[in-house]
């Protein structure tokens, strides 16, 4: 029987340079895009228009929230008045069951 054989050279070729070298090349790209570019990845003007939509989607947000928050607050106040809370929740209960009965 003959000894080990040795590597073949098509093997070597689909392998290239081993997972190590695969490893530091994409560290070194790594580095090169952080420093030529952003931490995102996206270019500046991609950034600009991003941050647009980002920026509009928060205020119309948080104009739907105030909204939403007024409209509660005239349905039910959470705070009561200078005489209390002028109907409970049990009261309303009440008077909803003599309708239904």
């Amino acid at each position: 029987m003959a000894g080990p054989a040795a590597p073949v050279p098509a093997a070597r070729e689909l392998r290239g340079n081993g997972r190590k070298a695969a490893i530091t090349e994409d560290i070194e790209m790594a580095g090169t895009d952080l420093r030529d570019g952003s931490l995102t990845g996206l270019t500046e003007n991609e950034a600009k228009e991003f941050h647009g939509i980002f920026v509009t989607s928060f205020i119309i947000f948080t104009v739907i929230a105030i909204v939403a928050h007024f409209l509660v607050w005239q349905w039910r106040p959470w705070l009561p008045g200078p005489r209390g809370y002028t109907q409970s929740m049990i009261d309303g209960a009440t008077s909803l069951a003599s309708y239904i009965t």
